[in-house]
């Protein structure tokens, strides 16, 4: 670990430095081809630290998506490690997007690789899934609590598949995101006296009305909110604004391909960024 301070506050800090869009590093086999570099392990690996090489020490965050370094099996993963190390060295924040859930043991497995500062695997934080009940995540927040790290949990996705569980609603009328925000929300009671707590959620940029529709108490949740989908996806600075009133300041907007497709250039990937940081800037954000 770098710092002593927890993750929460270690983002807050960043956010206000640099600003509040967070940089996926999510090299497709069609943006490695747009950078001139061949789909395999040596072109993943020239990408993933092309792009930390130009931004690193002016993001946010960055968030390296594990399945597409895990599709080259035990080679990707090692390259997903150098990039986890090259970001670390820059002195840049780095959410492993891994989306892992499980029970017991296996929990246990997956907090280890993720969260504990023997793994090379081990970034600032990780996502997960909580479909198996966000009770059965606790290994992952006792561990990240234990080596100052962070959690966002999968709460609102804007796939179409999502809604079926994420909007459906238990015997007392709750939906299902509601529990989750509402459960994360308790997991933070431990940093009330810091800027932010920990422990974050995953609310797509592109939900719409759910988060009113549902219910869905973000201003209550202290916490981070990774707001994937701004840019490609469609999610513009004013959405942003709108879809997370009252927080805002809280927001860690999450952009990659509509920076990553203005690479190689260095210059061009660090113009994305900016443009990407001041539009949310002149929406409050």
């Amino acid at each position: 670990m770098t710092s002593s301070m927890p993750f929460g506050d270690r983002l807050y800090q960043s956010m206000r430095e640099h600003g509040s869009v967070c940089v996926g590093i999510d090299p497709h086999a069609s943006l490695l081809a747009q950078w001139g570099l061949d789909d395999t392990v040596e072109g993943l690996r020239q990408f993933g630290l092309r792009v930390v090489d130009a931004l690193g020490g002016q993001v946010g965050a960055f968030k390296p998506q594990s399945a597409f370094f895990e599709r080259f099996g035990s080679r990707g993963v090692a390259v997903l490690e150098e990039v986890i190390a090259a970001c670390r060295e820059a002195g840049s924040l780095c959410i492993v997007d891994a989306k892992r859930g499980d029970i017991g043991s296996t929990m246990e497995g997956y907090a280890q690789a993720f969260l504990d500062d023997s793994s090379p695997l081990a970034g600032d934080a990780v996502t997960l899934s909580p479909y198996l009940g966000v009770g059965s995540l606790k290994p992952a927040f006792d561990r990240a609590a234990q080596t100052g790290r962070g959690i966002f949990v999968l709460a609102l996705t804007s796939n179409p598949e999502g809604a079926s569980v994420q909007h459906a609603r238990g015997e007392d009328g709750t939906a299902v995101a509601v529990s989750v925000v509402d459960t994360v929300t308790s997991f933070n009671a431990n940093y009330e006296q810091h800027h932010m707590g920990s422990f974050g959620v995953v609310i797509g940029a592109t939900v719409g009305s759910a988060i009113t529709d549902l219910g869905v108490d973000v201003q209550a949740l202290n916490g981070p909110i990774l707001a994937p989908g701004v840019g490609a996806q469609g999610a513009q600075a004013a959405q942003v604004r709108d879809i997370f009133t009252g927080a805002t300041d809280r927001v860690v907007a999450s952009s990659s391909r509509a920076i990553l497709r203005c690479g190689p250039s260095v210059e061009g990937l660090r113009n994305a960024y900016r443009e990407a940081v001041e539009s949310l800037r002149k929406a409050g954000i």
